[in-house]
């Protein structure tokens, strides 16, 4: 019992650290996105979009390549996630083999126990599958999308706005699933070694969180939004008459 009350304490916090963890970084990214990677990414992929699409018989083979790439990270994500899913299945429909191995974990190794710990690492690849194949999805409509010559296109209903910004929240969004399906994949590591006892996935949750808070937040800011300012200042300038300096 005493056991057993470790893991109804320890793993209930890890899990709150993570969880606590991941609702800072949200808010921030809402609130404050140039203070984080995910945010400062975001701002400079729709600056690529609309360069992209400037001219896109220039740029259309550079912008199809690199969603391309993306495609193909998105695609090993994928593969793996679902390969460690059939692993995990295999292992609980194996009995979890002699339970007389079990014996040196200091936590729940009763076979409910067992059973929700292999259960957890299995649902975690695959909302991790799941999150990947949407990346695919988004930049798979994205690699279409953003050789659509716009500049041909009539001009009024703002048809050149629209379509880059529909371009560019197709990139963004699937680099938003790409990046929770990263997540899932780093929130399997306390759920393995949570097999292992209450303990080490305790750990592994408070190292994990101080590893991805220098990951995900920057200090300065993005060389595209300082771009932006600048060019905004810049048409301020330009605007003003030559009188006014005189």
């Amino acid at each position: 019992m005493e056991k057993e009350i470790i893991d109804y304490t320890l793993v209930p916090l890890g899990l709150a650290v993570m969880v606590a963890y991941h609702s800072w970084l949200l808010y921030r990214i809402l609130n404050k996105p140039s203070k984080t990677v995910i945010g400062v990414n975001t701002i400079n992929r729709r600056f690529w979009v609309r360069a992209m699409m400037e001219d896109p018989s220039k740029n259309g083979v550079l912008a199809v390549q690199t969603l391309r790439n993306n495609i193909m990270a998105s695609t090993l994500l994928a593969s793996t996630a679902i390969m460690l899913s059939s692993l995990i299945a295999v292992l609980m429909t194996s009995g979890y083999a002699n339970r007389s191995t079990w014996n040196f974990v200091y936590g729940d190794t009763s076979e409910l126990g067992l059973s929700i710990k292999f259960f957890s690492i299995l649902v975690c690849f695959l909302v991790a599958f799941l999150f990947n194949v949407q990346s695919i999805r988004y930049y798979s409509h994205a690699s279409i999308l953003i050789n659509v010559p716009f500049r041909k296109m009539p001009s009024f209903h703002n048809n050149h706005h629209l379509t880059a910004e529909y371009v560019s929240r197709s990139v963004n969004r699937g680099s938003y699933f790409w990046s929770l399906g990263l997540r899932a994949f780093y929130f399997s590591f306390p759920l393995f070694l949570w097999i292992f006892g209450p303990i080490p996935m305790f750990l592994c949750c408070l190292v994990l969180v101080l590893m991805l808070y220098f990951l995900d937040v920057t200090f300065e800011c993005g060389w595209a939004v300082a771009i932006s300012d600048c060019d905004h200042n810049y048409d301020e300038l330009e605007n003003q008459s030559p009188t006014s300096y005189a």
